[in-house]
């Protein structure tokens, strides 16, 4: 090598070396401190883009993963509130069975309705007042509006796309009206070649003194009860400044019009929430099974994303030890390099 004043190689090989070690030290430095290997999209074009991708997922799952969970949240407290209706309307059918018995005289009968009035206002107020954060639990109709359940039911999003197969559709049926008048309007069933309307038992207990009245009513429940009595109504008188009425009763006289035509519309309603709780329960297997796939697919997708972005610490270290020792000798090579054109001197 020719020696020179104007242009030290040595100098600038030292340089160069210097600066790579200098580099390499502060990439170590900034993996280590941040814990990642991939800083920035100059670190691995292709890597950084996957690794946004995955880390979107993941976010999206942990959101999926807790409306599974509020979903499931919410057929519970469907699931436990309707258990309270069926014991209403179970302990109802008891005081029916117990009214049909001919030994009951008119003033056991007049006390067994008030029990029965009194529960089927209670199915009517739970079931009005049950709800999930704001949703409706038992008051959809065809009509209703503001329940927060569609015509098509609810739908659970538990996946990470807009399609079916990221749903979970509660079917509208779940969420129908569960007051007396859900659950018995309009009703009716065959007994051998006889077709039974509920409306015929209610009318002949109404007896003319009430002749329009609806079901989730004072009125309703009091005839309702009644025709569960063995009692029609005698007279109904209300007071004039409070709108309160009395109602008073008498025995039934016609053996067809009795409490064992009732037990029948009970036993329909007990079994549409019984068919209810059995889809709750069919829906709430659902979103256990979506609970797990989704922590499965969680669980491997963080798994990716630390292979492909997080710092491995040991490698890491070894590294920046490397360029910490390379760094120094440069500087060393250099302070000697920067000396060789002074023995140019010794040659004048």
């Amino acid at each position: 090598m020719t020696l020179t004043i104007n242009t030290n190689i040595s100098a600038i090989i030292a340089e160069r070396n210097l600066n790579n070690a200098t580099n390499r030290l502060n990439k170590s430095l900034e993996r280590l401190t941040t814990g990642f290997k991939i800083n920035s999209a100059s670190d691995n074009a292709a890597g950084y883009s996957i690794a946004d991708m995955w880390t979107t997922q993941i976010s999206s799952l942990e959101m999926a993963a807790d409306n599974a969970s509020m979903g499931g949240d919410l057929l519970t407290t469907a699931e436990q509130t309707y258990g309270l209706l069926t014991s209403h309307l179970q302990r109802v059918r008891d005081l029916a069975v117990q009214a049909a018995n001919g030994t009951f005289g008119s003033t056991s009968l007049k006390a067994i309705q008030a029990e029965i009035a009194a529960r089927l206002k209670e199915v009517s107020r739970i079931s009005a007042n049950a709800e999930y954060n704001g949703i409706k639990l038992m008051s959809y109709t065809e009509d209703s509006k503001y329940t927060g359940v569609t015509e098509n039911g609810i739908d659970l999003q538990v996946g990470l796309y807009a399609n079916d197969d990221s749903v979970i559709n509660l079917g509208v049926d779940l969420f129908k009206n569960a007051s007396i008048s859900g659950l018995f309007y309009g009703k009716s069933y065959t007994e051998g070649t006889t077709t039974k309307q509920i409306s015929t038992y209610m009318d002949a207990a109404a007896n003319s003194k009430i002749t329009s009245y609806k079901y989730n009513s004072d009125d309703g429940y009091e005839i309702f009860a009644a025709a569960c009595s063995k009692l029609k109504l005698s007279q109904v008188t209300e007071d004039e400044d409070t709108g309160k009425k009395t109602y008073e009763y008498v025995l039934q006289d016609n053996k067809d019009d009795g409490p064992e035509q009732m037990i029948g519309f009970i036993d329909m309603a007990i079994d549409d929430i019984s068919k209810r709780v059995t889809k709750i329960g069919a829906s709430q297997k659902r979103i256990e099974s979506a609970l797990s796939a989704i922590d499965v697919q969680s669980q491997n997708t963080i798994s990716s994303l630390s292979t492909l972005r997080d710092t491995d610490v040991a490698e890491e270290s070894s590294k920046y030890i490397q360029a910490q020792i390379l760094q120094q000798a440069s500087a060393t090579l250099l302070s000697t390099a920067n000396q060789t054109p002074s023995i140019a001197l010794n040659l004048i």
